[in-house]
């Protein structure tokens, strides 16, 4: 494997990283943003603990929203999750630590937004949008490894959720979803 192919932060590292406190991630709205309101303090698997939520959040809001103000809800959440990714990574000194889940929860937003209503339509997209934040198939890892900051902590989960919702339009044009 090439230095190229190699992800910035091997899983054994994130599954080491240190957590900060609640109280810390508490003080400052930044900060409790990027770690998803607390979510990304719970161990293991964060990102899925910040996906979960994501999806709560989503039932309880998103019926009652338009989709002009869906879409400038993820456009927002998405400026303003670079600014408090690249902070609190400063802070932390690790520029994507794992219980920051902001980047899941926006990512996964834009797969709910873009999925047929119910909960068989949801639930598929939920293991779709984790496995390939995980996986990061090609060319997410290339972006998690070499785009830094803010920015590049809330891409490589957009990129996942593109994924995501590719696999769920080649499901729906086969109707296997009906």
């Amino acid at each position: 494997m090439s230095s190229s192919d190699k992800p910035s932060v091997s899983m054994r590292e994130r599954s080491r990283a240190i957590y900060p406190a609640l109280s810390w991630v508490c003080r400052d709205p930044g900060r409790l943003i990027a770690f998803g309101f607390g979510s990304g303090l719970i161990r293991p698997a964060s990102g899925t603990w910040g996906t979960l939520l994501a999806w709560g959040i989503w039932m309880a809001a998103a019926p009652a929203a338009s989709d002009l103000a869906i879409g400038v809800f993820l456009a927002l959440a998405f400026l303003y999750g670079c600014w408090a990714c690249h902070r609190v990574g400063r802070e932390l000194g690790q520029s994507d630590h794992v219980g920051m889940v902001w980047d899941e929860m926006v990512a996964f937003w834009l797969v709910l937004w873009l999925t047929p209503a119910g909960w068989l339509s949801q639930l598929l997209a939920f293991a779709l949008f984790r496995t390939f934040d995980i996986v990061k198939p090609p060319p997410i890892k290339f972006f998690d490894a070499h785009i830094k900051g803010g920015f590049g902590v809330m891409w490589d989960d957009i990129v996942a959720a593109g994924y995501a919702l590719l696999v769920m339009a080649l499901i729906a044009r086969t109707g296997v979803l009906g």
